[in-house]
């Protein structure tokens, strides 16, 4: 009987990468009205009142602005959320989600 010790020593290295970020980004119009971009920066995106003012005078400026940076998933739903409360609103905000 052979008295032979094997030792492996292989070492696996993962690396996991963190997820991509999306941008929720509110585009202007000229129907939907400021104090209503606000209170929703405010309930769905968890901004400040200077925080969500200085966005909506961004997006009434510049014709986007970002509400928040995200996973996909998060920045969907927050997408979705805010859209359906805006069309229950009456007000055609418009949203989108793009890669940061």
């Amino acid at each position: 009987m052979s008295n032979t010790a094997v030792k492996s020593r292989d070492l696996v290295t993962t690396r996991i990468a963190s997820p991509s970020k999306y941008k929720v980004i509110f585009l202007n119009d000229d129907f939907t009205p400021v104090d209503f971009v606000i209170a929703l920066l405010m309930s769905i995106f968890k901004h400040d009142a200077n925080s969500a003012t200085n966005i909506t005078v961004q997006i009434h400026n510049e014709g986007a602005g970002v509400a928040g940076i995200y996973t996909f998933e998060i920045a969907e739903q927050k997408a979705l959320d805010a859209t359906l409360v805006a069309r229950n609103n009456g007000h055609p905000l418009a949203i989108k989600v793009e890669e940061e």
